[in-house]
């Protein structure tokens, strides 16, 4: 195994973290982890991706579920059409989009590339929410005078749903923002029901690439535990940390990937 590689693998554990910690994010790293430290295929990446970040997610979504930091109604709203934007965006709209999209002099635009541009866009929009995120305080982290406006959170469901079979991402950096602003849930509480949604949705759309990608489980599985190790370190010290903080400081980092990603993917190659 290279120096890169061990990187790579390392990268896992703080995917995990980073779930655990801010209950989003993680899935901003692995795609890019995967391609740049692993070697995969970006569009595989996608896919494994997916099943990563929705384990990951679903492990520490148990954790807040013991300390009744899910708001089980809210997550059902959200999940009903991102699930199944997910789903389809992944069953039969990857699949049909074409190796070479498109030509500028010299210069092609594959599939591959479109991909991580498109995600590296997705980034640089997420770290804004996150550095420039609400710095109050919360008052507290239980479900009381919950608000729900229906059609904006199908809405973003299904936003998020398309957005996630694309890229692989798992969508935390737009989920938690929606509960925010438009449920009103406290920081904790939108960060372990953004767990359980991004568990849901990440795996139903994994489900939709088996037979359709060349998955290679043993690695993917390896990948995955380390991940779960790192969310359950994440999850813990979310107890002890004041979480807007390291966002902010998450969302600086994200921001300069995804210049890197544009960069390399634009110009060096």
């Amino acid at each position: 195994m290279s120096t890169i590689e061990l990187i790579g693998y390392i990268s896992a554990a703080v995917i995990g973290f980073s779930l655990g910690l801010i209950g989003g994010g993680g899935s901003i790293l692995t795609v890019p982890a995967l391609v740049y430290l692993i070697g995969t295929d970006p569009v595989l990446s996608t896919s494994y991706s997916l099943f990563i970040v929705g384990v990951a997610a679903l492990v520490g979504s148990l954790n807040y579920m013991k300390q009744g930091l899910v708001s089980y109604r809210t997550a059902v709203i959200f999940a009903i059409p991102s699930l199944t934007a997910v789903y389809v965006t992944r069953r039969w709209i990857v699949p049909v989009i074409p190796e070479e999209i498109a030509h500028w002099g010299d210069f092609v635009l594959t599939k591959s590339i479109a991909v991580m541009v498109f995600f590296a866009i997705l980034m640089a929009i997420a770290s804004f929410s996150m550095i420039y995120s609400d710095r109050k305080p919360e008052a507290d982290n239980k479900q009381e005078a919950l608000r729900f406006n229906y059609p904006l959170i199908l809405l973003e469901g299904t936003v998020v749903g398309v957005l996630t079979g694309l890229v692989g991402a798992g969508g935390g950096f737009l989920i938690i923002p929606a509960l925010v602003l438009l449920v009103k849930l406290p920081m904790k509480l939108a960060i372990g029901t953004s767990l359980l949604i991004i568990a849901a949705k990440s795996l139903i759309g994994f489900g939709g690439d088996i037979g359709v990608q060349p998955i290679e489980w043993m690695f993917l599985l390896s990948f995955t535990a380390i991940a779960v190790i790192g969310i359950f370190a994440g999850t813990y010290v979310a107890r002890f940390v004041a979480s807007q903080n390291l966002k902010i400081g998450f969302g600086w980092f994200v921001l300069a990937m995804s210049v890197f990603i544009i960069v390399n993917e634009l110009i060096i190659t």
